[in-house]
């Protein structure tokens, strides 16, 4: 929902006040984090979210006496919020509440994507909820602070740094992570090799980078590992170097095309990542037994 998901909370929630921030915590995983104000509550339950696969994050910034509040329509017990402290809801479960007092809040969307997106990077196991007590406040101070530290952004947006935004997006999405979802996993395999969620990673950034230059920093960025470290591990899980396995799934997509398509040999070196028509004529031949413009004719000739 991103931005819409801001807007909307806003709306259902009657704020006179509710400007909203775009975060990407990860690349194309853009987060939306509002802040709603009111001083003239309503006396009614809030209006319905949209029930997306989304866990938000709600930091008070004002005391709320009496917070009444449902999920799925049972009633939760009624509670005392302080400022300071954080609620967690599903919106799958229809969370609403009793607009009885003015509130000031922040609130941080948290898809379903996103989670386990900080999951795999973490090299823990996918969550598949959060361990929370419904309408109930927490008093986490590492979630107070991050959310206090966005205050002034949203009265200078013009003057924030997306970069600073971003950073404080994706820390508390590895913190709920980490402390609500019941994950505690180490980063790095103690055999010394890649934990699943690494090799799955760089298998998706390969397939989708063979046609141009993926380096191996970037791999092992994007697997929480220095280059040196990824480059062992990756030989001690695989068996082949990380470059060597780059050419072996180079050949694999030259065979597709070769076999279902009658692209020019030129054409099929570029749009698999090969330097020229030589160099995939040279990788080909050692990998398969023979070169392309055989292996294509006998193909045919079957």
């Amino acid at each position: 929902m991103s931005r819409n998901f801001g807007e909307t909370l806003g709306q259902r929630l009657h704020a006179e006040h509710r400007p909203v921030l775009l975060a990407r915590a990860l690349p194309q995983t853009d987060v939306a984090i509002a802040e709603v104000r009111s001083e003239t509550p309503t006396g009614q339950r809030s209006d319905p979210l949209p029930g997306a696969d989304t866990f938000v994050v709600a930091v008070q910034l004002r005391d709320f006496p009496v917070h009444e509040w449902w999920e799925d329509g049972r009633r939760a017990p009624i509670t005392a919020l302080n400022a300071g402290q954080t609620t967690l809801y599903d919106l799958k479960r229809d969370p609403r509440f009793l607009i009885n007092n003015p509130f000031h809040s922040i609130h941080v969307e948290l898809p379903r994507a996103l989670l386990d997106a900080m999951a795999d990077e973490s090299g823990a196991r996918r969550v598949s909820n959060l361990e929370y007590v419904p309408g109930a406040g927490i008093d986490d101070p590492i979630l107070m602070h991050l959310a206090l530290a966005l205050r002034p952004v949203f009265s200078h947006a013009e003057q924030a740094s997306r970069l600073f935004v971003d950073y404080i997006a994706r820390a508390i999405a590895t913190h709920v992570v980490a402390t609500y979802g019941g994950v505690s996993e180490p980063r790095v395999r103690a055999g010394g090799g890649l934990a699943p969620w690494q090799v799955r990673r760089a298998a998706e950034l390969v397939d989708a980078h063979l046609d141009g230059n993926l380096t191996m920093v970037q791999l092992a960025h994007h697997c929480g590992l220095s280059t040196s470290y990824f480059t062992r591990a990756f030989k001690k899980t695989t068996g082949v170097t990380p470059h060597r396995w780059l050419m072996q799934k180079r050949v694999e997509r030259a065979v597709r095309l070769l076999s279902e398509s009658a692209m020019p040999l030129a054409d099929v070196a570029l749009a698999c990542g090969f330097a020229n028509q030589s160099h995939f004529t040279r990788v080909f031949a050692t990998a398969i037994g023979c070169p392309p413009r055989e292996w294509r004719r006998r193909l045919t000739s079957k």
